[in-house]
């Protein structure tokens, strides 16, 4: 056990996590990486922003960790938008961390590959530095904005390069960003810890079909995630035309669960490919809502196409179809079949003709549906489960506080440095 807050013999260990892309505890690794530290003896505090329609109190604590909140408005018109959103998040970081106080352990987690720099204080003040590298971020660069190695990927590979660097332990989501720290970022193999993602059993619990989701069609598609530029949800929009016009395909009402800076343009793009019928989409929607849908579906979209950061990434929404029990078609990417295995069909990259002939195939064959959906909930019960993400992260966190007094002084209940108002 790395800290416990009763015993005498054992000192008192303090973490600050740092998040800027989402809201915590909307985002969920977060908010399990913090449960399971608290749960393992941890007091545990969270600097994040606030999110639009929750997670929107400046400060909360809920199960027992403390969040602090400040206002972020996320970028719009290029790069001028991303350097006044980070240069904001960064001040309001770096603020709102002295007034949190003296901590053991400072985890960070990406994108943007600046948050470092607070990290850099805290280590001055005696903090040791656990990186969790959410994203690649000069693939996401390469795959969202399709400029190419310019000046502004030199640029976001060697803030990455300073991260690696200034960090004491390197938490990866995946091998293949695991083989990433070790070879780009010259991390030794024993300083990066695989903390896999894994879908919240709890929150993840089927409910009997509702055919009335299916707007009378037999069959009902779903998608879950974000709706970027590189998430593929234009991928999948044709491939439903294709499903359409190519396959003399009508027997299917398709949902797309989420929202994203690509979301307007995928709406219109429906219109535009003659969907608007077939296709619904609901935006961000309550958990309770998404179960609905989930447990209704016949089958689940995966339509990431392949380029430099989806091949090694781990998709939550894979993860999920699986938590479900519901078949996947996916392009074939690398990262996609270590998660789904034969939970999963897999169109060759990009291929949306194909991808289209695969949903028709297991439109078509319900036993085969029944038996991917036990596959994947049995992977994600077994060698997927956070269960072994929670011996890992504990795990690199012992190794993080190997041989290092401990920095928080008078534990969870000592007095903090009251917020100028």
């Amino acid at each position: 056990m790395l800290g416990n807050t009763t015993s005498g013999d054992r000192p008192h260990r303090r973490a600050l996590i740092l998040v800027e892309n989402l809201s915590v505890p909307f985002d969920r690794r977060v908010w399990q990486e913090c449960t399971t530290l608290r749960d393992a003896g941890w007091t545990v505090d969270v600097i994040c922003p606030r999110g639009e329609k929750r997670d929107t109190e400046a400060e909360a604590v809920i199960d027992g960790v403390r969040i602090h909140r400040y206002p972020l408005r996320a970028a719009t018109g290029g790069p001028a938008g991303y350097l006044r959103e980070y240069g904001t998040a960064l001040w309001h970081t770096l603020r709102l961390a002295r007034e949190v106080g003296p901590v053991d352990v400072v985890h960070a987690c990406n994108p943007p590959d600046l948050l470092f720099l607070p990290a850099l204080w805290l280590k001055r003040q005696g903090a040791r530095f656990v990186f969790d590298q959410h994203d690649l971020v000069p693939e996401l660069y390469l795959s969202r904005f399709d400029r190419g190695k310019d000046l502004l990927y030199r640029g976001v590979c060697a803030l990455e390069r300073r991260t690696y660097r200034a960090a004491d332990i390197v938490l990866a989501t995946n091998e293949s960003y695991r083989d990433v720290a070790v070879r780009r970022g010259g991390r030794r193999p024993e300083d990066v810890f695989v903390v896999r993602s894994a879908p919240d059993i709890d929150r993840f619990q089927p409910v009997p079909p509702e055919p009335e989701l299916k707007r009378g069609k037999p069959h009902l598609l779903c998608y879950l995630g974000v709706m970027g530029p590189q998430d593929g949800v234009d991928y999948a929009l044709r491939a439903l035309a294709k499903l359409r016009d190519d396959l003399g395909r009508t027997d299917w009402h398709a949902v797309f669960v989420g929202a994203g800076d690509a979301f307007d343009a995928m709406v219109e793009l429906s219109k535009r490919l003659g969907l608007a019928e077939h296709v619904q989409f609901t935006g961000r929607i309550p958990d309770a809502d998404l179960v609905r849908y989930l447990s209704s579906a016949d089958v689940c979209l995966s339509p990431d196409p392949r380029n430099p950061l989806n091949d090694v990434s781990t998709m939550n929404k894979v993860l999920e179809y699986m938590v479900m029990g519901r078949p996947i078609v996916s392009f074939d990417l690398r990262e996609a079949r270590v998660s789904a295995g034969e939970a999963a069909l897999y169109a060759p990259a990009n291929d949306e003709a194909e991808f289209a002939k695969l949903v028709a195939l297991l439109l078509d064959d319900p036993e085969q549906r029944t038996r991917m959906g036990e596959i994947g909930r049995e992977r994600i019960s077994g060698e997927l489960s956070w269960r072994n993400s929670q011996a890992s992260l504990l795990a690199a966190y012992a190794a993080a506080c190997r041989d290092h007094a401990p920095v928080s002084a008078g534990g969870p209940d000592r007095t903090r440095r009251r917020r100028r108002r």
